[in-house]
């Protein structure tokens, strides 16, 4: 079972910038698909982000399109998300989950959940 600390949320106004960690326990990190997602208060939570395995497949949800980058470094157990340009609908929890298939964005196909980090963007 991998185990994900979630790192970098903060305070930040509308157009600022922020980048999000996501460290793993497990040696066979290299072997999942990862992702991120986010909640607001009374919303559920939304996927923002994944990566394969091999970092070269990326998808996006379309409002963070242009504006967020993930990526992730296998020798360092390592996801991030870049995220630039921040709005304040941006402002929300953000977690990051192992994925089970590279494509799919359900959150009820991720699993080990992170303990999130708040990132809230002020207007």
């Amino acid at each position: 079972q991998v185990q994900l600390v979630e790192s970098g949320g903060g305070l930040v106004q509308a157009g600022g910038s922020l980048r999000l960690s996501c460290a793993a326990s497990a040696r066979t990190f290299s072997s999942y698909t990862m992702g991120w997602f986010r909640q607001a208060p009374g919303k559920e939570r939304e996927f923002v982000a994944a990566i394969s395995w091999s970092g070269i497949g990326t998808l996006y949800e379309d409002s963070v399109k242009g504006r967020f980058t993930i990526s992730r470094d296998n020798a360092k157990n390592t996801v991030y998300l870049q995220m630039n340009s921040l709005k304040p609908e941006d402002t929300a929890v953000y977690y990051c989950a192992r994925g089970a298939q590279w494509g799919d964005t359900d959150v009820r196909s991720f699993g080990s959940w992170g303990q999130g980090t708040q990132v809230t963007v002020s207007s």
